[in-house]
């Protein structure tokens, strides 16, 4: 095992899908980075169970702001993702609930969701392990983060 600073780290932005100069490579890595993101992945699935109200998707994910749940599902909508649907009622009632292509998108998601759960005690582990050994590595040394 290489010692800890010389190992290196990859970050999205350095994922080849085609030539690393491409725009077809930035705009890719722009719609990962979305769709990656917790809060979109957490959002998605849970309108894979049926349009929501805002305040309902609030509460069925713990600790997102309303700001971020705001800022979350416009960002789906202008990808495409998830549609809103305002019911001129007193007060107005919004609906969000997926598209076509954000239902699409359910498939590889909710596919991510049973792998990290069924995956978590082996990862969990694997950090274990791998903060032990840092740590016998580098008993007194602040180590540097690579991000």
């Amino acid at each position: 095992m290489k010692p800890a600073q010389e190992r290196t780290m990859t970050s999205p932005g350095h994922t080849h899908v085609s030539d690393p100069n491409s725009s077809d490579c930035r705009a890719v890595s722009g719609i990962l980075a979305r769709i990656g993101d917790k809060w979109s992945v957490l959002i998605i699935a849970r309108l894979g169970e049926g349009p929501r109200r805002f305040n309902e998707i609030k509460r069925m994910i713990g600790g997102i702001s309303q700001r971020m749940l705001t800022l979350t599902l416009r960002n789906l909508e202008r990808d495409g993702l998830v549609s809103r649907t305002v019911t001129p009622t007193v007060p107005p009632r919004v609906d969000y609930a997926l598209t076509d292509l954000g239902r699409d998108l359910l498939i590889p998601v909710t596919g991510l969701s049973q792998w990290a759960i069924r995956h978590q005690p082996c990862i969990m582990a694997a950090r274990a392990q791998f903060d032990a050994s840092e740590a016998a590595v580098t008993p007194h040394q602040e180590r540097v983060s690579a991000g």
